[in-house]
């Protein structure tokens, strides 16, 4: 599987996790997976959903990881042809403000942080990809663009290169100088930083400034779709910034653009009645 999940050329990432749903299955049961079929998949789904009481997306993910698994590297896709991913909703993110971004970076004390999570922001970037930006090439100050590599779906992309965040990578890049390949090494300089230690330090400044919606890295990705929106940017730019393959992916930034709902009157605003209607008199 693990073979398969390479040659087809898979994000690291996704191969682990697809390899650990997939070894979730065969620990459940203690068998070959080629000695079972879609009878102890199901029975393994029911068991994640009521009694593991796992989200919808790891139920997803673990469907996805068996449908790979029986369709690929055991030839035996009739097996999980007929198995399903769930149906959900599809909740809005919360989202930051303009000054509750600028609250949040405030409150990032290392400038090496502040300056991925404000680079992050400004070119609505993934953790990863903010991460994992190389020092020569990626940051085109001729061109005011970044150039984001191998991003969700081993595809590459450009953003636009705020004048703001050149600034500020200029200063961060003579004070750190760093020497390797990543504009944000890690203790070892031959690797780029973590994500789980810039998600650290962003959810400790959204707890120390205070704010109660429930926000996650993530988050400044949806803001940065959010704000552009409200400032009047067309969605397909906003698609392609973003990186999404389908628009209708993108367009759920309409719903939550607060500047253009507020700018909506309602319908009870334009009912402007000819005498004052009383609270328990009805026309006869």
């Amino acid at each position: 599987m693990e073979e398969d999940l390479r040659i087809r050329r898979y994000s690291k990432k996704t191969q682990t996790e697809y390899v650990r749903c997939a070894a979730n299955f065969v620990r459940y049961f203690m068998k070959s997976p080629d000695q079972m079929g879609e009878k102890e998949i199901r029975t393994f789904l029911v068991h994640l959903v009521e009694e593991r009481k796992v989200s919808a997306s790891v139920q997803k993910m673990h469907i996805a990881a068996l449908k790979f698994f029986y369709s690929n590297t055991l030839k035996r896709p009739d097996i999980v042809q007929h198995i399903h991913y769930p149906r959900t909703g599809r909740p809005l993110p919360d989202v930051l403000s303009k000054d509750e971004v600028l609250a949040v970076l405030d409150a990032v004390e290392s400038t090496k942080y502040r300056t991925i999570i404000t680079t992050a922001y400004a070119g609505g970037m993934r953790i990863s990809e903010a991460c994992s930006l190389h020092c020569r090439g990626d940051i085109d100050s001729s061109r005011m663009v970044i150039h984001i590599r191998e991003a969700k779906g081993g595809k590459d992309r450009y953003v636009m290169l705020s004048e703001r965040l050149l600034k500020f990578l200029r200063e961060y890049y003579k004070a750190a100088r760093p020497a390797g390949l990543y504009l944000f090494p890690g203790q070892d300089p031959a690797r780029p930083i973590s994500a789980s230690a810039v998600r650290s330090v962003f959810n400790q400044a959204v707890a120390k400034v205070g704010i109660k919606k429930h926000i996650t890295f993530h988050c400044l990705r949806h803001s940065f779709a959010t704000h552009l929106h409200e400032a009047g940017t067309d969605i397909r730019f906003i698609q392609s910034l973003l990186g999404h393959c389908s628009i209708r992916t993108t367009a759920r930034y309409t719903h939550i653009s607060m500047d253009q709902t507020a700018k909506i009157r309602s319908p009870f605003d334009l009912i402007e009645p000819s005498t004052p209607v009383q609270r328990g008199t009805h026309a006869a």
